[in-house]
């Protein structure tokens, strides 16, 4: 029995309450994003890029600390440095006070997150900061604070209003402290010319990590290549697409060198009766899409995208060393 249940479909009616709120949010903390950029462009500036070289220039780590929202914010802002090539890692605010502060060296700069400045369990690790002088950055909003004042560097954010209704939720504020430490972790990044390679050390698990892997890491090799020289007749080349079973076969010349590919397209594309008598070179694409085995698989996968096919040719000083098939990089997570 057919469900009487209608359809969601697009629609030119009224916008449901809960899309109108959700675009109300998205509106309020883009405001106060904008405001972060504008403040950036102004004395703000200096004092992000005083802060920026104090990070750069420790021989020690980021300590990020906060409490709350801004705990969570700050723990989130550690991972991203340290994921990025900065030493970091969070420290919470009120334990620091029952011993965490141990973690912490005099090598060290301290990261606080604290929208008003004003946090009680603060005064723990300003305290540590000042008998030990461990510089200390503090991302507030209110430069005058106590723990403005206490710093060596404020990056004060702009007052903007909260998502909440009734301004009070932590929502507006969290974006942009979040986004502060986004843009510290990025422009230490830039500042010491951090590679795609460096990143790679620090994500070896998930789709990122698989992505940050090289051609030779999904490649086929030796006896697996589908391949075939050169004069080949085109009954050979079949048998041998079918027993490696991936669509294709390489041709090479006497030097190893890949000079054509057959795919299931070419044998669709030149079906006649015949077909299976006539030599490969009569059959085959020639200049065969090829890439290095150095190659990272996010580029790899950027070049089957762009030529939209799905076999590449890994050659080496011009040799054939293997084959990479997408069904190959599907099971692997890396498409």
């Amino acid at each position: 029995m057919p469900s009487s249940k209608p359809l969601m479909t697009q629609s030119s009616g009224p916008t449901p309450d809960s899309v109108e709120s959700a675009l109300r949010t998205l509106e309020t903390e883009s405001g106060g994003i904008n405001a972060l950029a504008a403040a950036l462009r102004g004395p703000l500036g200096a004092t992000f890029a005083k802060a920026v070289d104090l990070i750069r220039n420790a021989k020690g780590r980021v300590i990020v600390t906060g409490l709350g929202k801004s705990g969570h914010m700050a723990r989130k802002i550690a991972a991203t440095l340290a994921s990025t090539g900065t030493p970091a890692f969070f420290v919470h605010t009120a334990e620091a006070a029952h011993g965490d502060l141990g973690m912490i060296t005099t090598d060290d700069v301290i990261m606080a997150l604290s929208w008003s400045g004003e946090q009680p369990e603060m005064k723990t690790l300003v305290n540590y900061s000042a008998r030990f002088a461990i510089p200390m950055i503090a991302v507030t909003s209110n430069a005058a604070s106590s723990l403005g004042q206490a710093a060596d560097t404020v990056i004060e954010l702009p007052k903007a209003r909260e998502a909440c209704p009734h301004n009070l939720a932590p929502t507006t504020s969290t974006m942009m402290q979040v986004a502060i430490g986004d843009a510290i972790a990025i422009a230490l990044l830039e500042g010491r010319g951090f590679t795609a390679l460096e990143f790679a050390h620090f994500h070896p698990g998930g789709k990122l990590g698989a992505m940050l892997k090289f051609v030779r890491d999904y490649m086929r090799t030796g006896a697996e290549i589908p391949v075939k020289p050169e004069g080949t007749k085109m009954s050979d080349a079949v048998m041998e697409m079918s027993a490696k079973g991936l669509g294709c076969v390489c041709i090479v010349n006497a030097a190893n060198e890949a000079i054509g590919i057959i795919t299931d397209g070419d044998l669709r594309r030149h079906m006649r009766p015949d077909l299976l008598t006539v030599s490969v070179d009569d059959i085959m694409t020639r200049q065969p899409k090829t890439v290095p085995p150095s190659m990272l698989a996010s580029e790899m996968i950027e070049v089957l995208n762009t030529s939209k096919i799905t076999t590449l040719v890994v050659t080496e000083a011009d040799k054939v060393v293997g084959i990479v098939h997408l069904h190959d990089l599907l099971r692997a997570g890396v498409a």
